[in-house]
């Protein structure tokens, strides 16, 4: 029993719901890998970077929260958990250890992109099952843009 009625058809919630959950997996990996290399980052760039990366994940932390909070208000449950984040990453992992500052320009060009073009394909599919959440999707779109062209900016 769902105690969740939700506005959205069995169909539409199912779609949109797969959406959420993958916009979710992307914003937590991004959130972690973002902190690991926050704290092992070095190179002549380290502060600026540094602090890019905390912007990040303030960013995806926001989003994600927003993300796992509008799939429970389709009545749909958000799975947030390490091994969920793990089995479901379509990032790489970073490198274990000191993480030079252009090695983590590039790292982090591929996973924004990854994630921005996941992101994309989620506003495609709920364009007919649910525009809330396609708004909602286009906004975390429009923040992973920004900083994955702030990377791309440091090539």
């Amino acid at each position: 029993m769902n105690p969740i009625k939700s506005p959205l058809s069995d169909e539409a919630r199912s779609t949109t719901g797969k959406a959420l959950q993958a916009a979710l997996v992307d914003l937590i990996d991004l959130t972690l890998q973002a902190k690991q290399a926050h704290w092992n980052l070095i190179g002549k760039h380290f502060r600026s970077l540094h602090l890019q990366l905390d912007e990040v994940v303030e960013t995806t932390r926001r989003h994600a929260d927003e993300v796992a909070e509008r799939a429970v208000a389709i009545g749909v449950n958000p799975d947030g958990r390490a091994r969920t984040i793990a089995d479901n990453s379509k990032f790489g992992a970073l490198e274990p250890g000191y993480l030079q500052d252009d090695v983590v320009v590039t790292a982090f060009i591929d996973r924004l992109s990854i994630a921005v073009e996941r992101i994309r394909e989620g506003i495609d599919a709920t364009e007919k099952t649910d525009l809330v959440s396609q708004d909602l999707l286009i906004g975390v779109a429009t923040d992973l843009e920004m900083h994955l062209w702030m990377f791309q900016a440091q090539r």
